[in-house]
């Protein structure tokens, strides 16, 4: 029987359709959720060879389907949360249901123009056809007509097939090894779950990274085999799910764990987060609970398995911590080296032990925010007090700091404690400095003492090599003075050289009431043009109020930037915050 069906649109309906995947592996992934949500057992999806990016992609599973009914009453009900009719488990395994906004079952539209849904299930088979293009109009919704056909089947099939044809030629084909990678890192142990792609099994082995297998037989539980995948890399892959689970004849038992790794301090939580995979214990199989929920707590074998898994796994984690360890200081330590020469020698010990300590706290952090981390450290512990830094605004502000100075008195570090009170003396910093961007009568020679004297507010890889004091002697040894002319005397305001990578920077300010214009960023440049023969390579920097709208960044030189002090103080802000944030949580 041939007919059509229609759109029933939920109030909600506005807001979501605004959101969209971040790439076409992501919304594939919807799909393979609403199998689970289903309860399907097995998902087989067929994907095109990526040169061929004509398709089709099909997504079938053997999960419960819907009837005709449900189909019209509730798949075709935009933006219902289900939950809200069914619960958060689904009905046949109570899963955890993934579905949460009711738009995730047409996800298959960001990857193709046309979208074919077949489903089975007690007796009714229904066939539907939905075009992106009829989907394209804002308004009515619910008169869009969509072909859709019905008949009856045997009442034991059930299951859904979506099948996707006219790939969306806007983007690059769906790559099926992102797929099973993403699919792998939250499906791969879900018990009674099962993911074919091409016929092939996403697996463990679907998980990027460096493997680590072995086997241990011991006379009172037999083998136990150990199949983990660590992600490594400049950028690792982010496991939804890490940890270890216990397979036991055939089944997983119990949530993954760390096998106790998570309380030793010398093993960062970031690097365990890493860590994903399963030990074959079958010799366990007289010490779990009936429902293979867990183990007994009291269970010696399952105590003896830990301890081999921690052992096994902590000497292996020891020695990618170490190696990665090693590399961030080979890529920090002309910084470092430089920061402890300016330490008295009482101080360098606590020096190396504090960088120690922040390396592993923050294992894992981008390099950006551990450079960051180790300037305030060291920072602190060349200075037992902020004076300079007080003395610096005081000259700028010209006015009261008492009040900031008690927030400052005693700074000192030699612990993560004394740490965080650096970070919040550096916030109490960019609170002052804060107000003198709000003053409109706040000039630019006050916002440059403050900038001279605080480096750190530009970003950790800064070091001071020459202000304004100095600027005048480094060009009369590097430049012909009558090059300069008439802008002698408005030469540029700072020039940072010799950067931790190996840059130079110009920086120019304007009073925080300028707007930048086309006009300064031709200033800066002539001063590049000047100086570059001598700093290579040089950046530029221009620094003022709001940026005028005849000024397009995207298409300025790509050595020059220009930035508001709020953008830079909201930075230096932002990186603060964090830091004393992670400082101060207790749970690391």
């Amino acid at each position: 029987m041939a007919n059509t069906v229609r759109f029933q649109v939920d109030p909600r309906l506005a807001t979501l359709l605004g959101e969209n995947y971040r790439s076409t592996e992501q919304a594939l992934k919807e799909l393979i959720d609403n199998a689970w949500d289903a309860d399907a057992e097995v998902v087989r999806v067929t994907m095109p060879d990526e040169a061929i990016t004509a398709g089709p992609i099909v997504v079938a599973d053997d999960g419960l389907g819907m009837t005709h009914r449900e189909v019209g009453s509730e798949y075709l009900l935009v933006a219902q949360d289900r939950r809200s009719q069914r619960g958060n488990e689904s009905p046949r395994f109570g899963r955890k249901v993934k579905g949460r906004k009711g738009i995730g079952k047409f996800a298959g539209l960001m990857v193709a123009d046309t979208m074919v849904v077949e489903t089975r299930s007690r007796g009714d088979y229904t066939r539907l056809e939905i075009q992106k293009g009829d989907l394209n109009t804002k308004r009515h919704l619910e008169k869009v007509e969509l072909p859709s056909t019905t008949k009856t089947c045997n009442a034991t099939e059930h299951g859904t097939k979506v099948t996707l044809t006219n790939l969306n030629q806007r983007l690059s084909a769906p790559s099926t090894e992102k797929l099973r990678q993403l699919l792998a890192a939250e499906y791969a142990r879900a018990p009674g779950f099962k993911i074919f792609i091409n016929d092939t099994p996403v697996n463990i082995t679907s998980i990027p990274g460096k493997p680590f297998e072995r086997t241990f037989n011991t006379p009172d539980i037999g083998t136990i085999a150990l199949n983990l995948r660590i992600a490594s890399g400049d950028k690792p892959t982010k496991i939804k799910n890490p940890g270890i689970s216990i397979r036991v004849g055939g089944k997983i038992v119990g949530r993954p764990t760390f096998c106790g790794l998570d309380s030793d301090p010398t093993i960062p939580r970031k690097l365990l987060n890493r860590v994903f995979g399963e030990v074959e214990a079958d010799g366990l199989l007289g010490d779990t609970t009936p429902d293979f929920g867990d183990f007994f707590e009291n269970s010696r074998a399952y105590a003896q398995v830990q301890n081999i898994i921690q052992g096994a796994l902590k000497e292996r984690l020891q020695k990618e911590f170490a190696r990665e360890i090693n590399l961030l200081k080979a890529r920090n330590a002309k910084e470092i080296k430089k920061a402890l020469e300016r330490l008295p020698e009482h101080r360098k010990k606590a020096a190396h032990e504090a960088i120690e300590r922040i390396l592993t706290k923050f294992f894992g952090e981008s390099e950006e925010r551990i450079t960051s981390i180790i300037s305030v450290a060291l920072e602190a512990l060349e200075r037992d007090e902020y004076w300079v830094v007080l003395n610096s605004i005081q000259k700028a502000k010209l006015g009261d700091v008492a009040g900031f100075a008690d927030a400052l008195v005693d700074f000192g570090i030699t612990d993560m404690a004394f740490m965080a009170q650096q970070a919040r003396g550096r916030l109490a910093v960019l609170r002052e400095l804060t107000e003198l961007m709000l003053d409109s009568a706040t000039e630019e020679k006050q916002m440059h003492v403050i900038i001279e004297k605080n480096l750190w507010i530009l970003g950790p890889t800064y070091a001071l090599y020459a202000s304004n004091k100095t600027l005048s002697s480094i060009l009369e040894s590097f430049i012909d003075r009558a090059a300069l002319t008439d802008r002698w005397n408005k030469r540029p305001d700072l020039l940072i050289c010799n950067t931790i990578d190996e840059k130079h920077l110009l920086i120019e300010l304007k009073r925080p009431s300028h707007s930048l214009t086309r006009d300064d960023q031709s200033q800066a440049e002539k001063y590049r043009d000047t100086l570059i023969a001598h700093f290579t390579p040089l950046e530029i920097l221009v620094i003022g109020g709001k940026t005028s709208p005849q000024m397009n960044t995207n298409y300025m030189p790509t050595d020059l930037k220009v930035a508001s002090y709020a953008q830079v103080v909201a930075r230096a802000e932002a990186q603060l915050k964090w830091l004393v944030t992670q400082i101060t949580d207790d749970k690391g």
